[in-house]
């Protein structure tokens, strides 16, 4: 099996002292925008007791390391369970993240699957991340159950809601994308995503300073999908237009329905 190139503290040494007062500009920053959201959103409260979804991946390992960050400095008592759901790529990522976990005294739980091999399985070519995001889900809504989480945390960040925006209209014809906060059966688990005022760039330079231990997303068709074509489709357009990604993420909240069909619909 080819070792997964997890990083180290050693890929960051700001020896410089201009690079540590930059180092503490970008984090003052990303801990501003998630302090923003979890309270513009009301994403978490006293007692919770929060899943948070680790895929291995720097925006997992960052929102894990920020939210155990935060519950030094605010008021309230909440509870973090970090959960890896493997997908049959090996035990190096698991155990990398066991390390993780243990070092800053967590408990935590790995569930070890085959769902990467079902869903790129010849029998499912049409749609494999459909498949695969819909069996991770179903399983982290039975773990929240089981170990009595009331909340499941995940990385989702600006990109991620901008770029899901631009599919569901390109490919699914329709207006809509992930939330920061969304309630579900009945309110029973609540999805948050405190990383959403965060853009992707900003997130990996924390993961890479802070030496979070991510790798590579191990997915076989990393690079090739439908999402990857619209990251490339903003990055050309901000060549010409820098505002192009701030724009779409404020329409979200400037929508003006007068001048949407729906408004013309007969009652």
């Amino acid at each position: 099996m080819k070792e997964l190139n997890f990083l180290t503290l050693e890929s960051f040494k700001p020896w410089d002292p201009r690079a540590l007062q930059e180092m503490a500009y970008w984090e003052k920053k990303i801990r501003s925008l998630m302090g923003k959201a979890i309270h513009h959103y009301a994403l978490i409260q006293e007692g919770d007791r929060i899943l948070v979804g680790v895929s291995g991946g720097k925006d997992s390992l960052t929102l894990l390391h920020l939210l155990m960050e935060r519950r030094k400095r605010v008021p309230i008592r909440y509870d973090l369970f970090p959960v890896h759901i493997d997908l049959g790529s090996g035990s190096e990522r698991a155990n990398a993240l066991k390390r993780f976990f243990e070092s800053h005294g967590l408990s935590y739980h790995i569930e070890f699957t085959d769902i990467g091999r079902r869903a790129n399985s010849p029998e499912n070519r049409e749609n494999p991340c459909f498949l695969c995001s819909w069996e991770r889900r179903k399983r982290l809504f039975q773990l929240a159950h089981r170990y009595k989480c009331n909340k499941i945390a995940f990385g989702h960040h600006k990109d991620d809601i901008i770029e899901t925006l631009l599919l569901n209209i390109f490919y699914s014809a329709e207006i809509s994308t992930m939330l920061p906060l969304q309630r579900l059966f009945r309110g029973k688990i609540t999805l948050i995503r405190p990383l959403a005022l965060i853009e992707e760039r900003e997130i990996e330079r924390y993961a890479r300073e802070k030496g979070l231990p991510f790798g590579p997303s191990g997915c076989p068709v990393s690079g090739k999908t439908k999402r990857s074509e619209i990251k490339e489709l903003i990055r050309t357009l901000e060549k010409s237009n820098t505002k192009i990604k701030g724009n779409i993420f404020r329409a979200l909240s400037n929508i003006k329905l007068e001048y949407t069909f729906t408004s013309n619909r007969e009652p």
